[in-house]
């Protein structure tokens, strides 16, 4: 029998504590993404979505002064195409703003064109600060 997650009610957007590390590698290894350099540290910065007690989406932010990498926005392969995704990227702009942030990069091999419509544009990478 299939179980459906209703993404609008089922799922919660929490900030993630540094007790989520472990799991939030997980979601990034099932996604492919690198996470060996993602610290317990990076965790103030991270938000997480929540089904129950499985975090199935993810991403956070790596601050440089007013300088910020969006790293790390995944969600669990299953639950694709049901706007996790957007919901994390809406609450790490929101928290961007809030921090000073003026000026979001991230890198992507897979995703451009999800991320050009959501504002982003590609830039040499020699001319990242």
């Amino acid at each position: 029998m299939d179980v459906m997650l209703d993404v609008t009610t089922d799922v919660t957007i929490q900030p993630a504590t540094s007790a989520d590390l472990t799991p939030v590698r997980a979601v990034l290894e099932a996604c492919g993404l690198p996470f060996d350099d993602l610290g317990p540290q990076h965790m103030a910065d991270f938000v997480l979505a929540r089904a129950g007690g499985r975090i199935v989406a993810t991403g956070g932010l790596e601050r440089y002064g007013d300088v910020a990498l969006l790293r790390s926005l995944a969600v669990v392969p299953d639950l694709r195409g049901r706007r996790l995704g957007e919901r994390i990227w809406s609450v790490l702009r929101a928290a961007a703003i809030e921090r000073g942030v003026t000026r979001l990069f991230l890198l992507t091999t897979t995703a451009e064109p999800l991320f050009v419509r959501w504002g982003f544009r590609r830039v040499p990478r020699d001319g990242l600060p």
